[in-house]
């Protein structure tokens, strides 16, 4: 009885019964407890993560992958990313993303905020036309980052009927849809005061320059959520990152989700 209450049990159970889901459409509900793991998007837990049958993460969540039209089944990262939103929406001061494609964590985040009874802004960049090539460095290119950048682009994994994109964010108030390549887009948004940035580009300079740009901007207390920054391949970015932790004196708290988190701290 001992192996059944272990974490390796757990975990082939549940491969064991997503095989069956999948090949003979059965669904079986006798396995134990532990067979409850978390078992998703490179992250595997026997911990506690009721937060997926929340009626407000349900929501938000399955709002997210509308505006995307794609089965995904990145419930932690999305949960780490509505956490810091709600934290960071009592604070005062605008939201960011940069690296948007169709508006998963965005879309997730304002429904789950109500975002139209908010008095924020929230300003959304992105090329719309993958990775801009002029900024991949040397290191990303030995790595692939060019060739993986053209595969994703020709299967239709990003976003590039800007139109779409708007029409998706149409339900909610002041939203900026910002198209072009960061760092070169920077400057055409004033802001003052942020409170959250999500940073989604999976390339290094411009999340480095990006993030450059905005700290001063942000309030003590303010959100950094870096979507890549312990993810696995991407190396790059975190270096980048931890290189721009070390000029402001911060830390960055690596994640299980391959996400970062930072928080702005008091002047």
């Amino acid at each position: 009885m001992e192996f059944l209450r272990s974490q390796k049990f757990a975990k082939y159970a549940i491969q064991f019964k997503k095989f069956l889901r999948r090949h003979t459409g059965i669904s079986i509900s006798w396995l134990p407890d532990s067979a409850k793991v978390y078992d998703w998007d490179g992250l595997s837990s026997i911990h506690n993560h009721d937060f997926m049958i929340d009626p407000e993460f349900v929501k938000a969540y399955q709002r997210g992958l509308k505006s995307g039209g794609a089965e995904l089944h990145i419930y932690w990262r999305v949960h780490v990313a509505l956490w810091a939103a709600r934290v960071a929406s009592m604070l005062e001061g605008d939201f960011i993303e940069c690296g948007v494609n169709a508006g998963i964590i965005s879309s997730a985040i304002m429904e789950y905020l109500d975002w139209n009874s908010l008095k924020k802004n929230f300003y959304l960049f992105d090329t719309f036309s993958g990775i801009d090539p002029r900024f991949v460095t040397e290191e990303e290119k030995e790595h692939g980052k060019l060739e993986y950048n053209k595969k994703i682009f020709e299967s239709g994994g990003y976003a590039t009927d800007v139109e779409l994109v708007r029409k998706n964010f149409s339900q909610w108030k002041n939203v900026q849809i910002i198209q072009g390549a960061v760092p070169e887009t920077l400057n055409q948004v004033s802001v003052e005061k942020i409170a959250f940035v999500h940073l989604d580009m999976n390339c290094a300079i411009p999340e480095y320059e990006a993030i450059k740009h905005f700290w001063p901007r942000m309030v003590p207390g303010a959100l950094l959520v870096l979507d890549d920054y312990a993810f696995f391949g991407y190396d790059s970015q975190k270096e980048a990152m931890d290189q721009f932790a070390s000029e402001a004196n911060i830390s960055i708290l690596s994640l299980p989700t391959g996400q970062g988190l930072a928080i702005k701290p008091p002047i």
